[in-house]
């Protein structure tokens, strides 16, 4: 997955036919009494959740139960069929590699990166490491060289995990870091020679080693608490961070899930964030494994739609700018197919059967369903705010839309959407361990999100000064994202603390509330509402903040919609559009200035705009 210059491609669905035959047997059903009886919603979580204490706990669980079960679906290439890893398999690659690290290369305790982009050597890799290897340091596989050494030296990384596509990076980085002992290439079969050594013979190696009867490193006893995984954060507003975490931080993540989800078996999630992502590699990894479920990997976005074709998964961790276009996209057919106004009549009259206890969403919107795979029935979505429609539209068409909040701070999760009691535009509950409160709300509630959580981090990697700034005493983290709890426990983002725009007159604006709105617009791909300074030739005396939309057209649409026009023909029409915008907000919030980005924004792995780096220029 791209991070810098991310593009979304076009996906390709096939034409919807949308048949309604099935609606007729309910024409004269009784709603009203169904209703009554049916409509009872568990409000407490669930009783049989998970208490394990750390990684090791529920790999050595998962592969002794289910030995024979899917566990890892990779594409050798894209032209032949998913190649499908058991547990069993994988069980014993994870010991033979944990194995190999120690005796082999003796790297107990040690800091290792891993680096490259989602495929079995990383999925094996980061869990040797949790089960007793050393330090794992998942890292970012898009850095330049420069950063890319520097989190190495920052680190005191001892091995380096990597793709074969970052190959000429190691061969300058191993001319540049004689402190480096190992260069371990995921993909290779080499033998140990000087520096470099293949992953496939290490777990070639360690295989050897536990059938003459080393089964050492399946008995390292885990500690909770000690420091084992470093990851850096992608730094939307400021540079990266190290953040220190333990099994049990990991640990707690799968407990809050299993009080809030069921995920069983069968369920096959779809993976396709990159893996160095807490979010991703906790959640869309660690949380399957416990239960026993497949994880299928996706090639690349552009392969995104083929590849849920075939893997047909249950579940998908997303972030709000791929779920979106996914909407989008399904959605244009729909409306090209002329069945736009048939399916609004079938979301209706579904939701009506619901409430009654009816469900048949999923036959009904079986030509959705088929687009995506045939089996998909829960959505997670976390990292950003995402346009409220688009996830009641999910649940108009029987999917189950979630919703997760936290931080690498919070490896990641601190609140979560409970499944049976959906809350849509909510990023959910705080998890079931965690207490969340607001810091000091303003007359509408909103403040400073304070979370309190077994999954915070231990603190930031060698500074203590910045980890005192973010935990207080009463260690409560201070998010830096402005919210509210409503009446039932929800809680609602409504922005980031270092991205809030004060006026003058002491008002506060959320940009993204801004932005979400303009990234409604047909005619705009994304946006990035910021507070700009006056010029210097302005003639007003007031210095008060130019509330500014830095927006990038969708050029695809707008000659859709308006055929070849030229550079100012579409600055005027995005204008108008958002003058549209402002007439649904405070005047104070109204935008004021209108910019058009060249090219794309710069983001993170989680698909979120880099705004210090954009003030820059």
């Amino acid at each position: 997955m791209e991070i810098r210059d991310i593009k979304i491609p076009k996906m390709k669905f096939k034409k919807m036919k949308l048949n309604t035959d099935m609606l007729e047997q309910f024409e004269e059903f009784d709603f009203e009494t169904m209703e009554k009886k049916y409509t009872k919603n568990r409000t407490t979580p669930y009783e049989d959740m998970s208490h394990y204490k750390t990684v090791k706990e529920f790999f050595l669980k998962s592969i002794k139960n289910y030995p024979n079960r899917p566990c890892i679906l990779e594409k050798p290439n894209h032209k032949e069929p998913y190649r499908t890893i058991t547990y069993e398999e994988f069980g014993e690659d994870v010991l033979a590699l944990g194995t190999a690290l120690i005796h082999l290369l003796n790297l107990k305790d040690k800091r290792v990166m891993i680096i490259g982009e989602t495929q079995y050597g990383w999925y094996i890799s980061y869990m040797a490491m949790l089960c007793g290897v050393g330090i794992a340091v998942p890292t970012d596989r898009e850095l330049p060289l420069n950063e890319l050494e520097n989190i190495i030296k920052r680190a005191k990384i001892s091995a380096i995990i990597y793709s074969p596509k970052r190959e000429d990076d190691m061969k300058k980085l191993q001319e540049k870091l004689p402190e480096v002992e190992y260069f371990i290439e995921m993909k290779s079969e080499q033998k140990i020679e000087g520096k470099q050594v293949g992953l496939q013979y290490l777990v070639e190696t360690g295989r050897r080693l536990r059938k003459a009867g080393n089964h050492s490193f399946e008995e390292i006893e885990i500690d909770p608490e000690e420091f084992k995984i470093l990851f850096f954060t992608s730094g939307t507003t400021s540079n990266s961070k190290g953040v220190m975490l333990n099994n049990r931080n990991l640990a707690e993540n799968i407990n809050a899930v299993s009080a809030y989800v069921k995920i069983y078996p069968m369920d096959r999630l779809f993976s396709v964030l990159p893996l160095h992502h807490c979010y991703e590699s906790t959640i869309g990894f660690l949380v399957p494994i416990a239960q026993g479920s497949s994880i299928a990997i996706c090639e690349g976005l552009r392969y995104i739609v083929q590849n849920l074709q075939e893997a047909k998964p249950t579940g998908i961790l997303t972030v709000p700018l791929l779920v979106e276009s996914l909407y989008k996209k399904i959605n244009e057919k729909i409306v090209n197919s002329k069945k736009d106004k048939i399916v609004n009549t079938m979301i209706s009259f579904t939701n009506a059967l619901k409430k009654a206890g009816i469900d048949i969403k999923k036959k009904v919107f079986k030509e959705i369903y088929d687009n995506l795979g045939g089996n998909l029935r829960i959505v997670v979505c976390a990292a950003a705010p995402i346009d409220k429609k688009v996830g009641l539209w999910l649940e108009d068409i029987g999917m189950t839309f979630l919703q997760g909040y936290g931080l690498t701070e919070t490896a990641p999760i601190s609140a979560l959407t409970p499944e049976y009691n959906t809350c849509v535009g909510s990023c959910g509950k705080a998890i079931v361990q965690a207490d969340i409160k607001i810091k000091n709300p303003n007359e509408a509630g909103e403040g400073e999100i304070l979370i309190k959580t077994p999954t915070l981090m231990m603190g930031y990697y060698e500074d203590e000064e910045a980890t005192k700034k973010v935990i207080d005493d009463d260690e409560y983290f201070n998010s830096g994202d402005i919210g509210y709890i409503d009446e039932n426990g929800y809680i609602f983002i409504t922005g980031r603390s270092k991205n809030v725009i004060v006026t003058q007159n002491g008002k506060n604006i959320y940009p993204e509330e801004i932005e979400m709105m303009i990234d409604r617009i047909d005619e705009v791909k994304e946006s990035m509402v910021y507070g700009a300074k006056p010029s210097s030739e302005s003639k007003k005396e007031e210095k008060e903040l130019i509330i500014t939309a830095r927006v990038l057209p969708d050029y695809d649409k707008i000659k859709e919609l308006h055929g070849d026009i030229s550079k100012e023909e579409i600055y005027n029409i995005l204008w108008s559009n958002i003058k549209e915008v402002n007439k649904k907000l405070t005047s104070y919030k109204a935008v004021k200035a209108l910019e058009i980005k060249e090219g794309e924004f710069e983001k993170t792995s989680t698909m979120k705009i880099k705004r210090y780096k954009e003030l820059i220029h």
